[in-house]
């Protein structure tokens, strides 16, 4: 797809996994991307890819607009506008696209806050692993005013090919931890069923396949399904961001009084793998925290 001709590149803020994947995207699509992250090896190998690295968020804000946020948490998302975006003081407005994963309620408070100072604020969380987005093959969940969308739309498309408007802003952040929920449940299922098998003397490799073809088929077991065969774990979603997705969905569920007990198990499981070091592994290493969990004899 040909993007139309842009005043200034798009910013991007953030550069690993995620990032990485929406620069190419919009590399793609021939927008030009300007670029920054904290880890300088993240911005050479970004500038190999073929985009320009600043040398701060500031200065990527300064030169680009709209701008894409692809930071690890809530937190960072905060920082970064309030106190590199906004400290630039010049008065100019500016589109900021927030597509990492957040508490939806501090989201929706801090696109309030920055608005009156000029910065308006999509969420774009998306649904799919890093190679997926990469391949045009995330799912956009888009929260913000539907004029705002309109003007954003060619971007938008160059990102992610398919998305949704799922509401305000706020919602795109409760639709994404809803969906990471079933999705996260899907693949330790997958660990369990692929363990359990292997104990029952069943090869994994060929009861995934049978596996894939029965009722119990998901779009986890043709994604994951291999690399937990072949224990391949080089990451696509790490473990870590995984967790962090878990404790937000807890922490929403608290408050909206719905009991997760499954989620509950699965943040077990979870900070066991951190334990073990697999923080940085990619979130189908879930599987070796349900091999460790041997019955005793």
């Amino acid at each position: 797809m040909a993007a139309p001709s842009v005043r200034c590149p798009v910013g991007l803020v953030g550069l690993g996994l995620l990032g990485q994947a929406l620069a190419s995207r919009l590399m793609s699509c021939r927008y030009e991307v300007a670029g920054f992250d904290v880890d300088a090896e993240k911005n050479a190998a970004f500038e190999k890819a073929g985009g320009q690295a600043c040398a701060s968020a500031a200065e990527v804000a300064k030169i680009c607009d709209p701008l894409v946020l692809a930071v690890f948490s809530t937190d960072q998302v905060e920082r970064v506008l309030e106190h590199e975006f906004l400290a630039l003081g010049d008065g100019s407005e500016k589109t900021v696209l927030c597509a990492s994963t957040c508490d939806p309620d501090r989201i929706a408070a801090l696109a309030q806050r920055v608005e009156a100072r000029g910065l308006h604020l999509v969420e774009t969380p998306v649904s799919g692993s890093s190679g997926q987005v990469a391949r045009g093959e995330g799912l956009g969940l888009i929260g913000g005013d539907a004029l705002m969308l309109c003007k954003l739309e060619p971007v938008l498309r160059a990102l992610f090919p398919v998305y949704f408007h799922v509401g305000k802003v706020g919602d795109g952040g409760r639709t994404k931890l809803a969906i990471n929920l079933i999705l996260g449940l899907n693949r330790l299922a997958l660990a369990e069923g692929l363990v359990l098998a292997q104990r029952l003397g069943l090869d994994p490799a060929a009861f995934l396949e049978v596996a894939r073809k029965s009722a119990c088929h998901s779009q986890v077991m043709d994604v994951k399904g291999d690399r937990m065969v072949r224990g391949e774990f080089t990451p696509e979603g790490r473990i870590a961001q995984h967790l962090k997705d878990v404790q937000l969905i807890l922490e929403q569920a608290t408050r909206a009084g719905q009991a997760l007990p499954l989620t509950a198990v699965h943040a077990d499981v979870l900070a066991a793998c951190i334990r073990n070091g697999q923080a940085d592994l990619d979130n189908s290493s879930v599987i070796e925290e349900i091999r460790r969990r041997r019955r005793p004899d």
